[in-house]
């Protein structure tokens, strides 16, 4: 059967943007995962970005991320972009704030797509810009007693 790319399955959802949070609290793949489920998709990526034990060949003791207030509102205009680019069916990104310890989840993104191809290079995309734009900063503690601070913009 040939392909038929004029179902509405195959276009980009009305409101696909589901979940967009900065929040204190533990993240949840689940939450997320549901969040992005759509019976029209052939394709979800989700990337997680965990807290390591290093960085730049030191050892991490403790780290923390803070956000301007605008932080939200960044998240959802880079969502808006990717969505205006890519078939997107559905989109979350989530990001924690607050001390975090080794292997905690600090930013949770999804995005599901009528195939592969376009969910990867979306959640790419979004993953990028988020981590590129949004007034979000990481603050490190090393071992050696030196800090750092990196800022996402």
């Amino acid at each position: 059967m040939a392909p038929h790319f004029d179902h509405p399955g195959e276009q980009a959802a009305a409101d696909p943007i589901r979940l967009v949070e900065i929040r204190e609290t533990p993240l949840s793949l689940d939450e997320v995962f549901r969040a992005v489920g759509d019976d029209s998709t052939g394709g979800t990526t989700l990337f997680v970005g965990t807290v390591r034990n290093h960085d730049g060949g030191a050892d991490v003791d403790a780290l923390g991320y803070s956000c301007h207030p605008t932080a939200e509102a960044e998240i959802r205009r880079v969502a808006e972009r990717v969505v205006a680019k890519y078939p997107v069916r559905a989109l979350a990104a989530v990001h924690r704030v607050g001390d975090l310890n080794v292997g905690d989840l600090a930013v949770i993104v999804a995005v599901s797509c009528p195939h592969r191809g376009e969910a990867f290079e979306a959640c790419r995309m979004l993953i990028d810009d988020l981590k590129h734009e949004v007034p979000i900063w990481k603050h490190q503690t090393f071992s050696d007693g030196t800090e750092e601070w990196v800022g996402a913009c």
